[in-house]
């Protein structure tokens, strides 16, 4: 019974992991870790009854801590290599957020109008320089977006074959 237990709040932390991976609020790589760690001291096995080796876990754990580490580090990048600003970043986060209760498309479009919008009204930039600025700053989030969501995926993956 135990067994089950930990395997569905597994595969809830999986879940959670993948959306928190696009949602800002919730830590997407170390919840999807956190079910992987549960797999393995509850143990999970594969369907050849292996359980769940460490070396896996440890993997996904550099893999978590480096993609969270990314996840900061290349919007702030990408912003600054196209002349963005900080109110660049936080208007992109603000627009994404904001974009979450419309639709997919409507969070990556608000995150980009919003990180435009912030430039112009807040660092005082023209149109040309305020748009190279808020695709910066939007290719940062795509690419933070896009690792974490690859990270959480293979971390699901082992969720579910370990079940």
């Amino acid at each position: 019974m135990m067994e089950i237990v930990i395997g569905i709040i597994a595969v809830i932390a999986g879940i959670i992991g993948i959306i928190g991976s696009i949602v800002p609020a919730l830590p997407g790589p170390p919840l999807s870790w956190i079910g992987m760690l549960l797999l393995y001291f509850w143990g999970g096995t594969n369907g050849k009854g292996e359980e769940m080796s460490l070396a896996i876990l440890l993997v996904m754990l550099g893999v978590t801590v480096l993609v969270s580490i990314l996840d900061y580090v290349i919007p702030a990048y990408l912003t600054r290599v196209t002349g963005g600003s900080k109110y660049a970043e936080r208007g992109a986060t603000i627009g994404m957020i904001v974009g979450i209760f419309l639709s997919p498309l409507g969070m990556i479009l608000l995150s980009f109008l919003g990180a435009f919008l912030a430039e112009i009204f807040y660092a005082r930039k023209q149109g040309g320089e305020a748009l190279k600025s808020a695709f910066g700053s939007f290719l940062g989030f795509l690419a933070g977006t896009g690792l974490k969501l690859i990270a959480c995926g293979i971390m699901m993956y082992y969720i579910i074959v370990y079940l």
